[in-house]
């Protein structure tokens, strides 16, 4: 493909995909059986609870965005391990002081920033700082710093159906272990297809195709987000 209509197909797949899914899905909302059970919930519900958190990483595709671009050029699994694991500590954190310390933030700007998360992550892949401004951020402090920020997305989502004190704690932390087991299973499958790509004459290519439109559909979740919450 040439290069001058690589911008252009990108983001019309991103524009594709995002059409695909549904408005509630952009404002990672819930769906309406997990719902009817969080508004009924009382007490330890454990496995409830890390059912939930699984597939809201699962389906949860802001995240999944994000670490796609984390992964991307990782070629060692030791740095895969570094890098994920800097990204869980900084979700797990904000998670669950923002739940149990109630601490409020907007959704929309927190899921702003997620998306401002992504755009990030594709520009550094694309060589972008060092290019632009010649100059190269902390990439693990980096994945920190953003993980704190989609661990206050997780958070915001579980603090609109004030969850009752008894069981919180517990539920909250079969929640986050769901989120990993989700994380995990997520990371496995996209583990695959980039280093199945990796042999082929055509990732470079593919790489460039893949950060541009990881920086197209960050850029559209910013722009759906500070739109809603203008309009709210």
């Amino acid at each position: 493909m040439p290069n001058n209509n690589l911008l252009k197909f990108s983001l019309y797949i991103a524009l594709s995909l995002l059409a695909l899914v549904s408005i509630e899905s952009i404002a990672h909302g819930v769906d309406d059986s997990t719902r009817a059970f969080l508004e009924q919930n009382h007490g330890v519900q454990f496995i409830p609870f890390l059912y939930i958190g699984a597939k809201h990483m699962i389906t949860g595709y802001d995240h999944l965005l994000f670490l796609v671009g984390v992964i991307f050029f990782l070629y060692r699994s030791k740095d895969v391990l570094l890098y994920v694991t800097m990204f869980t500590i900084g979700h797990s954190t904000t998670l669950l002081f923002g739940v149990l310390s109630d601490i409020q933030v907007n959704a929309y700007l927190i899921d702003a920033i997620i998306g401002l998360s992504v755009v990030y992550k594709g520009f550094d892949n694309l060589g972008g700082f060092k290019r632009s401004f010649n100059w190269q951020p902390d990439t693990k402090l980096a994945v920190l710093i953003f993980g704190l920020f989609h661990g206050f997305g997780l958070a915001t989502k579980l603090q609109e159906f004030h969850l009752p004190e008894d069981g919180l704690l517990t539920n909250l932390v079969a929640f986050n272990i769901g989120v990993e087991l989700g994380q995990f299973a997520a990371l496995a499958f996209i583990l695959i297809v980039i280093n199945a790509w990796r042999h082929s004459p055509s990732f470079q290519r593919f790489s460039t195709f893949t950060n541009t439109a990881l920086m197209s559909a960050g850029v559209m979740l910013i722009g759906y987000q500070l739109a809603g919450y203008f309009v709210s």
